[in-house]
Order: C-alpha cells, then structure tokens, then sequence
C-alpha cells in the first residue's frame, strides 16, 4: 500500500496562515503521510493527491481571495476527494473559547467542493507586519499572535486518522 499524497494549501497576505499550513504539514507528515505545503497561487491540479487541506487567512471578515480562487480553480477534482478546510485571523483567543463556523465565503467554497470540516484558528499581527492596519493594532495593543500549536496539530492529528482510515 503506498504512502497517501496530501497537499496544504494557503491563502496569506503575510505569513501567518503559511505558518499554520506547515504546521498541519509537518502534523501529517510525522504521522507517516506524504504531505506537500504551498501556496494556493502556485495550485493548478490536485489530482496527484489523495486529500486536500485548504487554508485562507481571514481579512475583515473575507476569506483569502488566493484560497478562494484555488478552491474554485480546482473544483471539479476537489470534489472527488476528502477536502478540509481552515481559515486563520481573529486576533484574541476567541477560537480558544468555542469553535468558530466558516465565514459565508468559506461556507459557500465548502459546499461547492464538498469539503468535510472547518476549522478557525487564531491569527497573528505582530509587530513585524507590515502594513498600516498591522503597524497601528500593534500601537493600540490589539496584535499579537494567537496560533495555538497543540490546537492546530490536534486537527492535523484528527485529518490524519480520517486520511489513514478511508
């Protein structure tokens, strides 16, 4: 039996969504699966993989239009696989607390792919963002990093098995 192909994809305008995407790649790739992370721009055909996990960080309540335009680029393959999906950005531990449904956007890509399960992670605006929003939360005390590691590889731990088990 051969080791399954899955792809990680991301939608970031700074980072912080790439960094949760190889987290969950480095999850499934201890767990023993062949686990290839990159950008959403850079995905044109998924069909070499057996799952896909499809990430976009979130900007004001809108989902990455780099997640969104893969997800809708590769629709007709995604449909034919397990596909889960992730959006990264509140800026408090709100996701900590309860767990957070997809925007309409994501809700809306999910159904066209029949993806499986959401899940929302925190975002990360540290003072190393760049951009004018970035630089003035930080000023205000608003920023920070609140990706919770243990949180995420739980999820990649959990797609793992359902990866593992089909």
């Amino acid at each position: 039996m051969s080791t399954k192909r899955v792809l990680v994809a991301y939608g970031t305008k700074h980072g912080a969504t790439a960094g949760i995407a190889e987290q969950i790649g480095t999850t499934l790739r201890e767990d023993g699966l062949d686990a290839v992370v990159l950008p959403a721009d850079d995905v044109h055909d998924v069909r070499a993989y057996d799952a896909v996990v499809l990430g976009g960080a979130l900007y004001a309540g809108h989902w990455s239009s780099k997640a969104k335009h893969c997800a809708e680029r590769n629709a007709a393959s995604l449909r034919h696989r397990p596909v889960w999906m992730f959006s990264s950005g509140p800026l408090d531990r709100s996701t900590e607390e309860h767990d957070i449904p997809p925007v309409s956007a994501v809700a809306r890509e999910m159904q066209l792919i029949g993806a499986r399960e959401h899940m929302t992670f925190g975002g990360s605006m540290t003072a190393h963002t760049p951009g004018f929003l970035a630089k003035a939360l930080n000023r205000q005390g608003k920023g920070g990093d609140f990706r919770n590691p243990e949180r995420i590889q739980k999820w990649a731990h959990h797609i793992s098995a359902e990866i593992v088990a089909a």
